[in-house]
């Protein structure tokens, strides 16, 4: 495919021989971001574990400080004494039966489903449809819970959840180009730190092999893995 001037352009901005620190690749990221869309910016880190094997799954959530920049749509599907506190925390469709019955003819236009430990047994029937999509609830992410309120409340506020993907990458957003460049380093920094506690133990020589930053449809910024 022929290149453009504008994306010649960009690309002449990375130097793809050079390892960016964290700060300059936050910065960085915004200039070459030159759709006409708020992009998202998003973190690709490949770790040196075997996803394989159970003890090297890498897994777990995090809580963007500044919020991931998107309107994430809820949908709590729980119990009627648990229907008014779900509400109250923003949860942007709450019930039970209907949904289940909507979700059964296909309908998942949610980005996350927040459920109680009792209502587990029903939705494992759906696996198949919520499964592929990412949207089966998990105790591990916290989208499992007798407290359906605060796990809503989290969700809006920037939680996000990640799992190493079977060629050892974790591939996760991290907010949106119109950020200012403090915020997506901040961002990007405390979901770094959060897989670098999760090392497994198992996990022999380099753990963290490289992290690049790009936005949608923009070329992508090697990180120095020492500036974080």
């Amino acid at each position: 495919m022929a290149i453009t001037k504008k994306q010649k352009e960009v690309r002449a901005k990375v130097d793809v021989n050079k390892q960016y620190s964290l700060a300059d690749a936050s910065s960085l990221v915004k200039e070459i971001s030159n759709v006409n869309f708020d992009p998202s910016v998003d973190l690709a880190i490949r770790l040196g574990v075997d996803p394989r094997k159970a003890d090297q799954m890498v897994r777990g959530v995090v809580t963007l400080p500044h919020g991931t920049g998107k309107d994430i749509k809820v949908l709590a599907l729980v119990t009627p004494d648990k229907e008014a506190d779900a509400k109250e925390a923003g949860a942007d469709y709450v019930g039970l039966d209907e949904y289940l019955q909507k979700i059964k003819g296909g309908w998942t236009d949610v980005d996350v489903i927040v459920t109680m430990p009792s209502i587990m047994g029903k939705l494992g029937p759906l696996g198949r449809i919520l499964g592929p999509r990412g949207l089966m609830p998990n105790p591990k992410t916290g989208t499992v819970t007798m407290d359906v309120a605060k796990a809503v409340a989290a969700v809006k506020a920037g939680k996000i959840d990640f799992k190493v993907d079977k060629t050892g990458i974790i591939h996760a957003a991290v907010g949106k180009a119109s950020f200012d460049a403090k915020k997506i380093e901040e961002n990007a920094n405390e979901l770094l730190q959060t897989i670098i506690k999760l090392k497994p133990t198992t996990a022999k020589g380099t753990y963290v092999k490289s992290v690049f930053m790009s936005s949608t449809m923009s070329p992508s910024i090697e990180i120095d893995i020492k500036s974080v």
